[in-house]
């Protein structure tokens, strides 16, 4: 951990779920990611941490990423990533596969066979 005050860096306010692990526990922690930078992010959860725990959060479209608690507030915590990330990445929707869901469609109400109504199984207004 260095010293340097980073504030002045770029961040976006967003608001998305993460995981975090502690190092030399196993579990995993859900945590609200309030604002999120290439070098590290604040997150807000029930997680007891300390200034300078080490951790791993798990960030959509990136994947598992190493750092360290850089200050704690109430249930607050900032996070300072060992290396950098895509943060534009983690802000982009979930990439999907080359076959994506097609569109949900209601049947129509009352139909016998496509294109057609029963309108005796209407309702009456």
């Amino acid at each position: 951990m260095s010293g340097v005050d980073t504030r002045h860096i770029a961040r976006d306010s967003l608001f998305l779920l993460a995981t975090v692990r502690i190092a030399g526990d196993s579990a995993e922690h859900r945590v609200k990611v309030r604002n999120l930078s290439a070098g590290g992010m604040m997150a807000e959860g029930d997680v007891r941490v300390e200034r300078g725990t080490r951790l791993a959060v798990d960030l959509r479209n990136v994947g598992w990423v190493e750092g360290a608690v850089a200050w704690v507030q109430d249930k607050r915590f900032g996070i300072a990533f060992t290396q950098e990330i895509d943060a534009r990445a983690v802000r982009a929707p979930v990439a999907q596969g080359d076959s994506p869901a097609p569109p949900f469609r209601r049947p129509a109400l009352g139909t016998s066979e496509p294109g057609t109504i029963d309108f005796s199984r209407l309702r009456k207004l």
